[in-house]
C-alpha cells in the first residue's frame, strides 16, 4: 500500500471523527431538549431572557460548525423542496457563507506563490487588510502599475483537500441513505450531492470564474445599461482571480440611490431586463444576483461581481419558463400542467388531470390580481412545490434558476414596489417561442425526422435478416435487468439453502435405511434413521401449513 493511501485514509478517518464530534454533541443537545430535564432547562432560560434553540436552529447551527462545505449545501438545500421541508428550508435560508479571515500575511504569501513574483513587482499599492473573506477565498484591493485599481481574490489553504474529503464523505452517506431508504428514490439524494460536488469544485478553480467573466462580457457588449468587470488573465491562475474594482452603490437602499441622483425605477428596470437576457436569450445566468453582488454606476448602469456561481439551461428548460409565464399571464393551467410535466421529461403523465385541477385551484387564487402584480418567481415555486408531491423529478438546474428570479425580483420590488415583472418577461418567453417555432427550426427539425425515417427504411430488411439468422443459430441473447438486485441474491441463497438442507435430509434417510439392511446391530444408524424421518416430517409440515 502507498504511503500516499495511507495518509488519505488517515486524513479521512480525522475528519469523518471530527464530523462525528460535532453531531454528537448537538445531538446529544437535541436528546436532552426532548427530555423532562431539557423542558426544564428551557423554561429557565426563557426566564433569564437566554436564547433557546429549536431543533430548526440547532441544525443550522450544526451546519455552520461543519465549516463551509456544509454550509454551501445547506444553502442550496433551501431552495430545494423536494428535498427539504418548509420550516427547515426557512431556517436554512439564515445560512451565511461568511467566514473568520485567516492571517494576511499568509495571503500575501499565498499572492505571491501564484505570482511566481514578489507583490511589488506586480501591483503598484496592496491593501495588506482584507477587504472581505468567505468560505473559499480572501479578498484584497491593489493597483495595478497603470493605475488600475483591481481585486485580488486568493483562495483559503488547503481548502480543496478539507472540500474533497466533505463531498467523500457526503456522497457515502447519501448513498447509504438511499440503500436503506428505497422511498427516497424521487428525491435522488446522491444525485443532488453529485451536482453540489461539482459545482463547489468548478468554484474553487478561479479559471472557470473568468471565462464566466469573459461570456458575460460578450453577452452584454451592446448593452450600455449593464457593465461587467474586466479580468487580468495574465494574473489569473487556479488559486488567484484578478479582477477590475467596480465601484458603485449597493441597490439594497433606495434612499441613497435617490439621494445620488440615481432613478430607482429604471435601475430596478435595468436589473429585472439583464437577468431575462441572460435566462431566456442565452441560457446562461447569474446565479447568486442578491444585492451584495449588484453595484449602480451612475447612469442608472448595473454591475455584477462575483461570478463563481453561475446556472446553465437547456433548451427545454428555456421552453419550460416560456410556456409556463405564458400560462401564468393566460391563467390557464393546463398549459401550466403541461409544461411542468415536460420539464420533468415525463410523456403520459397518469395523474396529469389531478395536477391541472391542483394548478386550477392554484391560480384561482390570482384570478382578481392585475397580470403587473403577480408574484411571478412566487408562482413558479408553488408549482414545484406542488409537483413534488407527485414525486416528479425536476432537472437540478431549475432550482437555480428559481432562486435567481425571487432574488432580483426582491431586490427589484424593493427599488421600485410597482414594476410589472411579470409583464416585463412575457416578450421575452414569446421570443423563445417564436425561435422555436420559426419557418427555419421547423424547417430543420422536419429534415432530421425525414432522415431518420429513411436511414430506418434503409437499414431495416438488413437488421431484419441478422435477427432471424441469429435466431436461427441460437445467439439470440435476452438480458434481464432487476430493479433491486439485492433482494434477487438473497432470495437465489435461501433457496439455495432449502435445496441443499433437503438432500442432505433425503441422503441422511437413505444411508440409514441402507445401513439398518446392512448391519442392523448399529445404534447410529437408527438414531440417523429416526432424526432424519422427524426432520422431514417436521418439513413436510411447515410446506403443507405455507401451502394453505
Amino acid at each position: 500500500m502507498k504511503l500516499t493511501n495511507i495518509y488519505i485514509g488517515y486524513l479521512k478517518v480525522n475528519r469523518a471523527m471530527e464530523i462525528a464530534g460535532i453531531l454528537i454533541r448537538q445531538g446529544f443537545d437535541e436528546l436532552i431538549a426532548r427530555t423532562w430535564l431539557g423542558r426544564r432547562i428551557r423554561k429557565r432560560r426563557i426566564r433569564r431572557s437566554k436564547p433557546v434553540y429549536t431543533t430548526e436552529e440547532r441544525l443550522r447551527l450544526t451546519i455552520e460548525d461543519l465549516g463551509p462545505t456544509y454550509i454551501k449545501f445547506g444553502q442550496i438545500l433551501a431552495d430545494r423542496p423536494d428535498v427539504v421541508s418548509e420550516r427547515f428550508r426557512n431556517e436554512l435560508k439564515k445560512l451565511q457563507s461568511r467566514a473568520l479571515p485567516f492571517d494576511d500575511q499568509l495571503a500575501r504569501n499565498l499572492i505571491e506563490d501564484e505570482l511566481s513574483a514578489p507583490i511589488e513587482k506586480v501591483f503598484a499599492t496592496f491593501d495588506e487588510t482584507c477587504m472581505a473573506s468567505a468560505s473559499i477565498g480572501q479578498v484584497y484591493g491593489a493597483t495595478l502599475p497603470d493605475g488600475s485599481p483591481v481585486v485580488v481574490k486568493i483562495r483559503r489553504p488547503k481548502i480543496e483537500q478539507k472540500i474533497k474529503l466533505d463531498l467523500y464523505l457526503m456522497r457515502f452517506l447519501a448513498a447509504k441513505l438511499a440503500k436503506n431508504y428505497p422511498e427516497m428514490a424521487a428525491i435522488n439524494i446522491v444525485g443532488v450531492v453529485d451536482e453540489f460536488g461539482e459545482s463547489i469544485l468548478r468554484e474553487l478553480d478561479y479559471n472557470n470564474e473568468a471565462a464566466n467573466i469573459l461570456r458575460f462580457q460578450q453577452m452584454f457588449e451592446n448593452d450600455p445599461t449593464v457593465y461587467i468587470p474586466k479580468v487580468y488573465l495574465e494574473y489569473t491562475t487556479r488559486r488567484l482571480l484578478v479582477m477590475e474594482r467596480v465601484t458603485g452603490i449597493t441597490p439594497d437602499d433606495p434612499t441613497v440611490l435617490k439621494a445620488n441622483g440615481l432613478d430607482t425605477q429604471q435601475i430596478a428596470l435595468n436589473g429585472a431586463n439583464a437577468l431575462l437576457t441572460m435566462i431566456l436569450r442565452h441560457g446562461f445566468f447569474h446565479a447568486d444576483p442578491h444585492a451584495g453582488n449588484i453595484f449602480i454606476m451612475p447612469g442608472n448602469v448595473i454591475a455584477f461581481i462575483d461570478f463563481g456561481m453561475v446556472g446553465v439551461l437547456t433548451p427545454r428548460d428555456m421552453n419550460f419558463l416560456a410556456n409556463i409565464s405564458l400560462g401564468f399571464v393566460r391563467r390557464d393551467p393546463t398549459v401550466i400542467a403541461d409544461s411542468l410535466i415536460t420539464l420533468c421529461n415525463v410523456r403520459f403523465f397518469k395523474k396529469r388531470d389531478e395536477l391541472i385541477f391542483s394548478l386550477q385551484q392554484m391560480t384561482a387564487q390570482y384570478s382578481h390580481v392585475p397580470i403587473d402584480k403577480l408574484d411571478y418567481a412566487g408562482m413558479i415555486q408553488q408549482c414545484i412545490d406542488l409537483i413534488t408531491k407527485y414525486s416528479l423529478q425536476i432537472p437540478n438546474g431549475i432550482f437555480m434558476l428559481v432562486k435567481s428570479l425571487a432574488t432580483i425580483q426582491k431586490v427589484a420590488e424593493k427599488l421600485d414596489p410597482d414594476i410589472p415583472f411579470t409583464p416585463l418577461i412575457t416578450p421575452y418567453a414569446k421570443d423563445v417561442i417564436m425561435q422555436r417555432f420559426s419557418p427555419r427550426k421547423l424547417a430543420g427539425e422536419l429534415y432530421q425526422t425525414l432522415k431518420n425515417y429513411a436511414n430506418l427504411a434503409l437499414n431495416l430488411p438488413g437488421d431484419v435478416s441478422e435477427i432471424l439468422y441469429k435466431l436461427k443459430q441460437g445467439e439470440i441473447r435476452h438480458n434481464i435487468r432487476f430493479e433491486n438486485s439485492e433482494m434477487l441474491q438473497k432470495a437465489v441463497r435461501n433457496v439455495g439453502f432449502r435445496m441443499a438442507y433437503a438432500i442432505i435430509l433425503v441422503g441422511l434417510f437413505i444411508g440409514s435405511v441402507l445401513l439398518i439392511n446392512t448391519r442392523s446391530d448399529l445404534a447410529y444408524a437408527k438414531f440417523l434413521l429416526w432424526a432424519s424421518s422427524i426432520l422431514i416430517f417436521i418439513l413436510i409440515l411447515k410446506w403443507m401449513f405455507r401451502r394453505k
